[in-house]
């Protein structure tokens, strides 16, 4: 039997911009989804998704990297 370790990932998601972040599904869930989706598909290799989740709406990409 082949045991592979556990590995323990979480989901990234950032907003670039506020706009459409109040619809009742966003970008921000669309991000969030197609993470736990692709952690699923690498169950075999022992990819496990962490419980808790920070998404941060009010964090746009531009602030992180200087821009105005």
């Amino acid at each position: 039997m082949n045991l592979v370790a556990p590995k323990r990932c979480a989901v990234y998601c950032r907003v670039s911009s506020g706009e459409r972040l109040d619809q009742s599904f966003n970008s921000l869930d669309a991000q969030k989804e197609a993470g736990l989706a692709y952690i699923a598909r690498q169950r075999a290799e022992g990819w496990i998704a962490v419980p808790d989740d920070h998404i941060d709406p009010a964090s746009p990409a531009a602030i992180w990297i200087g821009r105005d």
